[in-house]
């Protein structure tokens, strides 16, 4: 892959195979921003699991406590009190089986998350095949499949962000914009490499985060020491 000449540059103040602090991990990648964009920040990490077992899946979701610096536009599936609801919570498109239409007969796809509560879907099931790659298939492990729709709805617009590992363990999800102060973004990437910690399954064995790098959009990736976290 051919890299751009801010790139190269960013990589070279970079110590390739250096695992940094928190701290300075965070202000490297703040410092390595080239884009004329408020690049998002992504942390990654590696995990000892094999997702090829069950219980050793891992997917849900979380409400960071500063945010990601997007406010995502929410579509709920859902009728009669809850529809009504999901209105009050300032949720971007409520509809039904009309919203579904929608989708299916117009490709209609101006939304970031879909919420539904369990009653709609069966119906949503019928275009599961369009909403599944994309990643937009309501499921109750990441809350947006609810009854709850209110809350699901502002903690979506507060910055909740799903994640899953994928099939060589690994897991990444945005953490904020470049620029957020040091702390907010240090913040978030505590919490959200607490909860991994926390949510390790029972059957795994020796050591569970293998790796954790974090990155810009544009930026080169900045390892940082696990070991600064309890591991």
């Amino acid at each position: 892959m051919k890299r751009s000449k801010k790139y190269l540059e960013a990589t070279s103040k970079r110590e390739k195979n250096k695992k940094y602090t928190r701290d300075e991990a965070v202000k490297l990648v703040k410092e390595l921003a080239s884009a004329k964009f408020d690049e998002t920040v992504e942390v990654s990490l590696n995990l000892n699991l094999d997702t090829k077992k069950s219980d050793q899946q891992l997917r849900g979701a979380t409400v960071l406590p500063n945010g990601i610096g997007k406010t995502k536009k929410v579509l709920v599936i859902a009728k009669g009190a809850k529809a009504a609801e999901a209105k009050e919570a300032n949720a971007d498109y409520v509809g039904d089986t009309d919203m579904i239409d929608k989708i299916a007969n117009e490709s209609w796809f101006d939304f970031d998350t879909l919420i539904a509560t369990p009653d709609m879907m069966p119906a949503l099931g019928k275009i599961g095949r369009v909403l599944g790659p994309k990643g937009l298939m309501p499921n109750p492990k990441t809350g947006t499949v609810t009854m709850d729709v209110k809350k699901a709805v502002e903690d979506v617009k507060k910055g909740r962000v799903e994640y899953r590992a994928d099939s060589y363990g690994n897991v990444a999800v945005p953490v904020g914009k470049v620029s957020f102060d040091e702390s907010k973004l240090l913040e978030n990437i505590n919490a959200f490499i607490s909860l991994i910690i926390k949510t390790k399954p029972s059957v795994v064995k020796g050591k569970y985060v293998k790796s954790i790098t974090i990155s810009s959009t544009m930026g080169p990736g900045i390892k940082i020491d696990e070991t600064e976290f309890d591991v």
